[in-house]
């Protein structure tokens, strides 16, 4: 029977290598300094601030892992799969590239202090930590974990117990040594000189920071852990807990036990004061080396997995031996790093890897919190409250602008880049992310509050009810519906089928438009109803579509010219008028359609609500593209010659109030002229003319109906308006 693969548990697979990274090369070399500076409270202050950020992510990953079956890939295979492959794939790659720029950070600090070791600077023939000696030393360092790693994962799990152990030790070291080695004791405690005044606090806390950034290296080794939602939560909090614990209680015996001098001149000193000085080398050269270690195994994991998803090149996904393991990926991994080691500089590489880990943190915390706000499906058994995340994201990019806000713009450009790259790809996923349930939240909660905001003239939108009987057959009247709708209404295109000898006037459940037939009409919704009746169907949607808030406002439809019941037709938009809609009727001139769109021709009557209507819509035709230059005529027949010049002044001040460019033209009419003459011979050059309809009476529908037949039919393309009660009347004529 073949050999399983090895899993590791919650110490083994990500409390070790998450507390290797977490008491690392700061806690040997830094922490001493920024004690010495900062004094015992501001150590402290900087210490739990930085674990506000590590607590925080670490409970969000724990609250994600109990919930997700979390596979090889760590925080990108979280990320990916509630933000998004675009969102996840360019965070996992940007955490990748920092990943893999830390390990050359870490080599390089242990290659600093090797080189510093007279005994060691004569056994190698060097003269001290030259950036080509660096390098040199470096590259040996890398080639030799890359063969750790590259041997076994287990093997190299097991190499990381006997650097925890040398930790162990180093840390009982230094605290026997703070009562066995009193010379290295101050008469005056540090604590007694004033905080921050060779560096301000920021400075101080970007040194500390790279710190609390390791509890995420067991993360990355989902992929090879016996149970992810129970170990990863486990590991990852005990890790976090273990070193806010070490750093408070060195920071505090720091303070009270060391020559502030000392802290502030001699990175080194904790040699000097240990109980046996070469458990404090053991510590911080295997603190370095497991650390890089720990990159070496979680790097290569990452960009596997995002490999496997198709984002970049499929070999790096390729695994070899009986645990699975990413040597390709490893191999590229070693490369990078290789880079940053023959940069040879920590300061110049340090700032934006320090970005990179903040920028995935922030997301983790945002990816917690639209789960937690938004799934439907976020059932995790580690639960924790909303604002946990909502804590960490914020003090992430906080932190991340008061740093350097250089280095932030740069990472998030970076991140930016890689997001439209994926992007434009098309990737998608069998998982589905969150941003449906996001929307879906978001819209519930806009409709919520939308329903009970006041809605007056000025800020009215058309939410419309299209028939229009298919695209195909009246394209019309959808661009007439996109005119009026402009860049703020809503459209909703209901193409009705008619099956006469249906038992039910909608036999079936509407079904969606095919997607080609919806080419370029993004802004509309599009369903296809069949129904026994279509002026049935239509009165029936107007009843009863749309909900709370979002109800529509405005039928458009064709004037019904060819109807075969006209007098069901004028009934139809008597219950219109009884819901209280708008009503637009487009009666289109097949042969001159809407001309060069170059006038607009809008015909007023003395006193009705219908002008407000026409000036609300006006405003979104005339911001349409295709009517961006038209003229637009405002007319209006009286037959008082005296009041002519009152009435232009008042629709002069309405075009005012509604900011329209218009000519106003008030035509006198005497009483021997036709109206139907006036407008016809006014209006013979207008691409589109508006009017007002006249009330449909109770009992003379079809007479409605033939009269404004033989009144409309040769006037060109016209659109018939009538308004709803929540128009005002406007008063212009006599």
């Amino acid at each position: 029977m073949a050999d399983k693969a090895k899993k590791f548990g919650a110490f083994a697979g990500v409390y070790t290598p998450s507390i290797l990274t977490i008491l690392g090369v700061i806690m040997y070399l830094r922490l001493g300094w920024v004690s010495g500076v900062a004094g015992i409270w501001g150590s402290i202050a900087i210490i739990l601030l930085a674990h506000v950020i590590s607590v925080t992510t670490g409970l969000s990953i724990s609250s994600i892992a109990t919930d997700k079956k979390i596979k090889a890939g760590g925080i990108y295979y979280i990320l990916s799969r509630s933000l998004g492959l675009p969102m996840g794939g360019s965070i996992g790659i940007t955490l990748f590239i920092g990943t893999a720029l830390s390990i050359s950070l870490y080599i390089v600090g242990f290659v600093e202090n090797f080189l510093d070791l007279p005994s060691m600077q004569h056994l190698l023939g060097m003269a001290g930590p030259t950036v080509q000696n660096t390098r040199i030393v470096g590259t040996a360092v890398l080639i030799l974990l890359a063969v750790i790693a590259f041997i076994s994962t287990n093997f190299a799990i097991k190499t990381q117990f006997l650097v925890l152990g040398a930790i162990g030790l180093s840390l009982i070291s230094i605290f026997a040594g703070f009562f066995l080695h009193p010379a290295s004791a101050a008469s005056v405690p540090a604590t007694a000189f004033t905080p921050f005044k060779e560096f301000n606090f920021e400075e101080v806390f970007a040194i500390f920071f790279p710190a609390v950034t390791g509890f995420t290296a067991g993360v990355a080794m989902s992929g090879d852990l016996k149970n992810p939602k129970k170990d990863i939560p486990t590991g990852t909090l005990m890790a976090i807990f273990t070193g806010l614990i070490v750093y408070l209680t060195l920071a505090v015996c720091f303070n009270f036990f060391v020559d502030r001098q000392l802290l502030l001149t001699n990175y080194n000193f904790l040699v000097q004061i240990a109980w046996f000085p070469f458990l404090v080398i053991a510590g911080v050269w295997g603190a370095t080396l497991s650390s890089a270690l720990g990159g070496i195994l979680g790097g290569p994991r990452i960009i596997q997995a995002i490999s496997n998803d198709h984002i970049t090149p499929r070999f790096l996904g390729k695994v070899q031996g009986k645990n699975n393991e990413p040597r390709n990926a490893l191999i590229f991994t070693f490369f990078l790093s290789e880079l940053g080691i023959l940069v040879g500089d920590l300061n110049v590489i340090a700032s934006l890897v320090t970005m990179f880990y903040l920028t995935a943190y922030g997301f983790i915390n945002l990816a917690f919190v639209l789960e937690k706000w938004a799934s439907t499906d976020f059932r995790p058994s580690f639960r924790i409250p909303a604002w946990v995340g909502v804590i960490g994201f914020v003090t992430s990019f906080m932190i991340m602008f008061k740093l350097d806000m250089a280095a932030m713009f740069g990472a998030l450009t970076i991140l930016g880049f890689i997001f439209y790259l994926i992007r434009k790809k098309q990737l998608h996923l069998a998982m589905d992310d969150i941003w449906p349930s996001v929307l879906a939240s978001l819209i519930r909660s806009v409709l919520t509050h939308f329903k009970n905001m006041h809605l007056t003239e000025a800020n009215w939108r058309a939410n419309i009810l299209l028939f229009s009987g298919g695209k195909t057959s009246r394209p019309h009247l959808v661009e007439f519906s996109k005119f009026i709708a402009g860049k703020h209404g809503l459209i909703s295109n209901f193409d009705l089928v008619l099956k006469p000898n249906a038992k039910r006037l909608f036999p079936s459940h509407h079904q969606a438009i095919p997607e080609e037939e919806m080419e370029g009409d993004e802004a509309i919704f599009k369903r296809r109803q069949v129904c026994n009746d279509i002026y049935g169907a239509m009165e029936s949607l107007s009843a009863s579509y749309g909900f709370s808030g979002m109800e529509p406002n405005t039928v458009v439809l064709g004037w019904g010219r060819h109807t075969k019941d006209p007098m069901r037709f004028a009934q139809m938009l008597n219950y219109f008028e009884d819901l209280d809609l708008n009503i637009i009727m487009l009666d289109y001139d097949k042969k001159r359609g809407f001309g060069n769109f170059g006038q607009i021709d809008v015909w007023l009557r003395g006193g009705s609500n219908n002008g407000s209507l026409i000036f609300s819509l006006m405003k979104f035709i005339h911001t349409a593209y295709a009517w961006r230059n038209a003229v637009i005529r405002i007319l209006l027949i009286t037959e008082n010659k005296r009041k002519k010049a009152s009435m232009k002044l008042r629709i002069k001040k309405l075009l005012n109030k509604h900011r329209m460019p218009a000519e106003v033209v008030i035509i006198f009419k005497k009483k021997s002229d036709d109206v139907h003459d006036i407008i016809k011979t006014r209006s013979a050059e207008a691409d589109l003319i508006i009017m007002g309809m006249a009330e449909v009476q109770h009992g003379k529908e079809k007479d409605f109906i033939e009269r404004a037949d033989s009144l409309y039919n040769d006037l060109g393309t016209l659109a018939l308006v009538k308004a709803s009660s929540f128009f005002s009347e406007l008063h212009i004529g006599e």
